[in-house]
């Protein structure tokens, strides 16, 4: 009895994978780290190891002098956020996109393709910013291994796989050309601090990011609220995942400004 139902259950469970892998846009199935979730969580559990492996296997080595390729990493970030962001803003622009309400176009038409297109970068960006994660561990900024740090970046791959694998476009498109933009301000600030403390004097600007930051998960968030009650052909399930995940980032950022920025200013003041 107890292996007949173990049996069920196994069935079941082989349904729903099969139905995970069935049911997505059949132009992205084909796409790199796309059709199944099983390359993304290899991704997912090899990042983990190297963050409980490098801080050990480092501990008693120096340092690793990365600044050539912090540079040239931020740099080529730097170009990608603003190609995405190009990307998004021409897409949606060309297609007319509603900022209200925007259904996902399926069709193999080139504007809905290259939608999809940008998706997919967007997505495959979040699986390359893992490397951040390994520079800070090279370097023994192991401070920076925060819940934060990880969360962020481990949960916006599966994000995005699910947003690519299903909803490759409509109004999520929003949320990768804001993230863009972002990023651009972002990993410029980051390459200019890889160049070393004679940059120091420039970087004064740091809160202002976080601001910027906090600022693109209120606008997200206020979107997906507006089209949780609209009418609008979008997967309600998408703008509840969204909405959640942007209150989450909204609270653990919000934290992060305020122990960062507020509480040393409270303390210089005493």
């Amino acid at each position: 009895m107890k292996g007949f139902h173990a049996l069920a259950i196994w069935q079941k469970l082989q349904l729903f994978y099969q139905g995970i892998l069935g049911n997505g846009d059949k132009r992205t199935d084909s796409w790199p780290l796309v059709y199944s979730p099983v390359p993304i969580s290899c991704i997912f559990l090899c990042y983990l190891l190297i963050i409980w492996l490098g801080p050990k296997l480092m501990k008693n080595r120096q340092p690793v002098n990365l600044k050539p390729i912090l540079i040239v990493y931020n740099v080529a970030m730097v170009c990608l956020s603003a190609y995405m962001f190009y990307e998004f803003t021409a897409s949606s622009w060309l297609a007319k996109y509603s900022l209200l309400c925007q259904p996902v176009d399926y069709s193999d038409s080139p504007q809905a393709t290259r939608m999809a297109r940008v998706c997919w970068w967007f997505y495959f960006s979040k699986v390359i910013e893992l490397s951040d994660t390994i520079f800070f561990i090279l370097r023994k900024k192991n401070s920076q291994l925060t819940f934060l740090h990880v969360y962020h970046h481990t949960t916006m791959i599966f994000n995005w796989w699910a947003g690519v694998k299903y909803v490759a476009g409509g109004q999520s498109f929003l949320i990768g050309l804001i993230n863009s933009l972002v990023h651009v301000v972002m990993y410029l600030y980051y390459g200019l601090a890889a160049f070393g403390p004679s940059m120091t004097k420039y970087l004064w600007w740091k809160r202002y990011l976080t601001s910027l930051q906090l600022l693109q998960f209120f606008i997200v968030t206020i979107h997906t609220t507006y089209n949780l009650f609209a009418d609008c052909d979008f997967p309600d399930s998408m703008n509840m995942a969204v909405f959640a995940y942007s209150l989450s980032l909204i609270a653990l950022f919000s934290n992060f400004y305020y122990k960062s920025y507020l509480t040393k200013t409270k303390t210089k003041e005493t």
